[in-house]
C-alpha cells in the first residue's frame, strides 16, 4: 500500500543558498513522523514547501511529491488551495503571528470552514464553537468572540489546532507546536494533537527540536542536518542506538529524561560550532563539528546506508564500523 505522503529528493534553493538538498521521506496513513534538527536545518522550510507557502524567490524541485496518490506538482493553484487547509492542515510555530489580530478567533475558524465546505454563516459559527470545545477551550460560546491578543499562548495554539483540523484533514503538519510554552502546557497540547490524530485517523508530521516530545509521541524519526537527512529510524531504535554523531550530540545535549534513560546526568554536552559552518563543505556537512571525523569525510557527502533493520545513517565512520569495511576511513 503506498504511503500517504511521498517526498523524493526535495531540494529548496534561494538565490544565495540551498537550505534543503535531496531530502526524501514518506508518511503512512495514521503515522506520526518527527522531523528533527536544530534551527537552520531546513525543517520548517520543508513543511512550507509542501504547502506552497515559500517566498517567491524560492525554487523547489523534487523527483516526486505525492499525496494520497496525487502528484502535488501537477495540481493547479485552485486545486492546491482546496488541498491546503482541507486534506492537509498545518499548526504554525507562533500562534500570535499565525492568527489575524483584527478577527475574532471564532470568525477565523468559521472562515476556514466556509473556504472548504458549503456551510451557511450560522452553521459555520455553530461548527466553530464545537471545534473550540473539541480542542478543550472552556466557555467556547464566549471565546468565539475573543480576539487573539486576549488569549494565552496555549489557548491561541489551541485555536490554531482547531483551524488546522476543522475540515478533518488526512495529514496534519505541526511546526514546533509547543515552542515558548511551559512544560505542562506542552504536554497538554501534544496529548490533544495525538488524541485528534487517532480520532480523525490523521497522519502527523511533527517538526521539532525537542527530543523529549519525539520520544513520547513519534513512530519514526528523520534527523536533518544542514538540509540533509543524516539518520532515519523507528523512534525506539533511534533512542536506543543512535548511529549518527549528530544525533548522539543532540541526545547528549538534552536535559530531559528520554525513552526511560537520562542522556545527561551532569552538565549538558555541547556540540561545538554552529550549523552555519556547514556552508561550502565539500564532504560531510557535519565534519567541522564532528568528534569522529576522518580525512575521508571531507571527500564527498556520505550516502545513507543501513546500520540495522530499517535504520539508516549517513556517516562513513558508522557504516565502516557496522559493516567492517574501509580501514582507511577509520584510520584517517
Amino acid at each position: 500500500m503506498p504511503a500517504l505522503l511521498e517526498v523524493e529528493n526535495l531540494t529548496i534553493a534561494f538565490p544565495a543558498l540551498t537550505p534543503v538538498l535531496d531530502l526524501s521521506f514518506s508518511i503512512d496513513a495514521g503515522e506520526t513522523l518527527a522531523l528533527v534538527g536544530e534551527s537552520g536545518s531546513g525543517k520548517s522550510l520543508t513543511a512550507l514547501s509542501l504547502l506552497r507557502l515559500l517566498p517567491e524567490d524560492a525554487r523547489v524541485r523534487a523527483d516526486a511529491l505525492r499525496f494520497n496518490g496525487r502528484d502535488l506538482d501537477g495540481l493547479s493553484a485552485r486545486e492546491f488551495r482546496r488541498l491546503r487547509g482541507g486534506e492537509i492542515g498545518m499548526v504554525f510555530q507562533e500562534p500570535m503571528t499565525a492568527l489575524n489580530p483584527v478577527l475574532t478567533v471564532g470568525e477565523q475558524i468559521a472562515e476556514a470552514l466556509r473556504a472548504h465546505e458549503k456551510l451557511s454563516a450560522k452553521a459555520a459559527k455553530a461548527r466553530a464553537i464545537e471545534l473550540l470545545a473539541h480542542v478543550r477551550i472552556s466557555d467556547p460560546h464566549l471565546r468565539y468572540h475573543e480576539y487573539p491578543h486576549r488569549l494565552s499562548g496555549g489557548m491561541r495554539q489551541r485555536v490554531g489546532i482547531a483551524i488546522a483540523v476543522a475540515c478533518s484533514p488526512k495529514l496534519l503538519i505541526a511546526d514546533e507546536p509547543t515552542t515558548a510554552l511551559d512544560v505542562t502546557i506542552q504536554a497538554q497540547l501534544m496529548e490533544l494533537i495525538d488524541s485528534l490524530r487517532r480520532e480523525l485517523g490523521m497522519a502527523l508530521l511533527l517538526i521539532t527540536h525537542d527530543l523529549g516530545l519525539v520520544a513520547e509521541w513519534a513512530d519514526r524519526v528523520v534527523v536533518l542536518y544542514a538540509g540533509r537527512k543524516v539518520e532515519e529510524a523507528a523512534a525506539d531504535n533511534l533512542f536506543a542506538a543512535p548511529a549518527h554523531p549528530y544525533t548522539r550530540g543532540l541526545l547528549a545535549a538534552s536535559p530531559r529524561l528520554i525513552a526511560n534513560r537520562h542522556y545527561t546526568l551532569g552538565r549538558l554536552d555541547e556540540i561545538p560550532g554552529g550549523i552555519t559552518s556547514a556552508a561550502g563543505e565539500p564532504g560531510c556537512a557535519f565534519y567541522p563539528r564532528c568528534a569522529l571525523r576522518r580525512s575521508a569525510c571531507r571527500v564527498r557527502p556520505p550516502d545513507l546506508a543501513g546500520v540495522a533493520d530499517n535504520h539508516l545513517a549517513a556517516c562513513l565512520v558508522t557504516t565502516a564500523l557496522v559493516t567492517g569495511g574501509s580501514h582507511g576511513v577509520l584510520a584517517g
